[in-house]
């Protein structure tokens, strides 16, 4: 499979090759996320991630359009990460907190999904934590959740990249320039993002304003939009890091 952000070595999962695999994750390193500036989000996280970051839209490769969490203002740096490898915020984006496995799409058939796990992930043992497979070759109440999870996420992310494009057919995505100045008067400008106009929003047909809320997606919107707040919050978090 083609390498994604935190991932070195994925493999699909084998319950014969993988069947001795444990998970300990007091042996993993927490700081895999430490040096990206923003994780994609799905929707259905909008309300819990909108207290903690700044919900943004960046378009990435051949013009898609992902919804992100800003994590920080330099290239390569998350500031909600600390050097002890421990979150400051309450909330940890699913795309991050499903690390080390990851669902893989087949290239020759598009609707089905393979489970992935990263290999180099330190967590993964023969000797401590909890095995991936019973002594039946089953899949252990530990990796039925885990796949379940991925599974709500992949059918989040493919709702939520519904929602942009809806956004997108109907007009309500502008670009923006945020300014992030830090103690001691340097600038940053965060370029590339996009945000929900909120006056073309409130100038929809009321059929189209009725569809966004009825569908639950005007509540996305308006968390996104309450989230920019927390942009002044990077630059609290720039301005501690820097002292100290």
């Amino acid at each position: 499979m083609p390498q994604v952000m935190f991932y070195d070595h994925p493999e699909p999962l084998n319950k014969e090759r993988h069947r001795a695999l444990k998970l300990d994750a007091t042996r993993a390193n927490p700081g895999f996320a430490a040096k990206t500036n923003s994780v994609p989000l799905a929707g259905m996280e909008f309300q819990h991630a909108a207290k903690e970051f700044p919900i943004v839209f960046l378009q990435v490769n051949d013009g898609v359009v992902l919804a992100a969490a800003l994590l920080g203002v330099r290239t390569d740096e998350n500031l909600y990460l600390g050097h002890d490898g421990r979150w400051s915020s309450a909330y940890v984006p699913a795309f991050v907190r499903r690390y080390p496995f990851i669902l893989a799409e087949n290239p020759s058939q598009p609707d089905q999904w393979t489970v992935c796990l990263d290999v180099a992930f330190p967590g993964f043992n023969t000797e401590t934590g909890e095995a991936l497979f019973g002594e039946d070759g089953e899949p252990t109440p530990l990796m039925n959740n885990t796949i379940r999870f991925l599974q709500e996420y992949q059918e989040g992310f493919r709702r939520t990249a519904q929602f942009i494009e809806r956004l997108q057919k109907l007009g309500l995505l502008t670009t923006m320039t945020a300014q992030v100045e830090v103690a001691g008067g340097q600038k940053f400008a965060l370029q590339g993002l996009m945000t929900v106009d909120e006056q073309k929003l409130l100038a929809l047909e009321e059929s189209q304003a009725m569809e966004l809320f009825r569908s639950g997606e005007m509540g996305w919107i308006y968390a996104h939009l309450i989230s920019l707040g927390n942009i002044n919050r990077l630059a609290t978090l720039l301005s501690t890091r820097d002292r100290g």
